[in-house]
């Protein structure tokens, strides 16, 4: 008893140091997750609360919509996690060891959209796919081709969606992977070079691997960013053609602030809680096996 009091009495500083983050990290994290899983087993109006248990789910489960906004949202994580990832290892492992201020030109150039707000390029994009007075509309019908409505079309809207969405935010990711392999040993790059290795070895059996807590890391943010889109949808598609480019977190906001389902909602939420640590974990053990 007396080692903990002396334990605790050491460690005192730093207790107090975390405890307004930790603070912060209950009341608007933790708590809201706790409450939205209550509330997901309630039905609720303005001023009252009645417990339902799971029929918000089973409501849920009987939604079509709602399966068409899993599946979308699947498809949203997988190919934008892909693209990104993949384009960003592309450039990074092409550039990181140029000549610095061409490697510097880069990362502002591809981080510029990072910093641009959504709301304003999904304005931008909104724009040039415009069918009537949008440049790409304008220069389709220029070539002859007739008019073109890429977000009015069922089979192209989704590509369209992950291709303006990848494009904004893929100059993080290529951040990240440049500095991660600026951090490499350079020794190993000296050995290769001894050894007879070519760039793509060097590529495949150095930069790849060396750089993978980055590559987990940044799948994970990925995942969370992508189960959260909701402005690209909201300004660009509604959601539609014929829910084409719903979402989970589309429908959810549909349902808590369109339909006044507020614990339907929740039960959203709480699935989009479920599959975030479905997607997250295995990520996350294989970076602590890294370590």
């Amino acid at each position: 008893m007396k080692l903990r009091s002396n334990y605790l009495r050491e460690n005192i500083t730093g207790y107090l140091f975390i405890l307004p983050q930790m603070i912060v990290f209950l009341a608007f994290l933790v708590y809201p997750i706790l409450e939205g899983m209550r509330l997901s087993l309630y039905q609720i109006n303005y001023d009252s609360e009645k417990f339902v248990g799971f029929a918000n789910y089973t409501t849920l489960f009987n939604d079509p919509v709602f399966f068409k906004a899993t599946i979308n949202t699947v498809v949203f994580v997988i190919f934008i996690v892909l693209l990104t990832v993949g384009f960003a290892l592309f450039v990074a492992s092409a550039v990181f060891d140029k000549n610095a201020k061409y490697v510097s030109f880069i990362r502002g150039s591809y981080y510029i959209p990072v910093m641009v707000s959504m709301v304003v390029m999904s304005m931008v994009w909104s724009f040039l796919l415009n069918p009537a007075n949008g440049l790409i509309s304008y220069l389709y019908k220029d070539m002859g081709l007739g008019t073109i409505n890429l977000l009015g079309n069922p089979k192209t809207v989704l590509p369209v969606v992950i291709f303006v969405t990848f494009a904004t935010n893929v100059g993080q990711a290529i951040i990240l992977y440049i500095a991660a392999m600026i951090g490499v040993s350079k020794e190993l790059f000296e050995a290769a070079e001894i050894d007879g290795a070519s760039r793509w070895q060097v590529i495949t059996k150095i930069l790849i691997p060396s750089v993978g807590p980055t590559t987990t890391y940044i799948t994970i943010i990925n995942i969370i960013a992508v189960l959260k889109i909701f402005v690209v949808i909201q300004l660009l598609t509604g959601g539609g053609p014929n829910n084409s480019s719903v979402t989970l977190m589309y429908y959810l906001y549909n349902n808590a602030f369109k339909y006044n389902q507020l614990g339907v909602a929740s039960a959203v939420g709480v699935i989009m809680f479920v599959i975030t640590l479905i997607l997250s974990v295995p990520q996350l053990r294989s970076m602590i096996k890294v370590k």
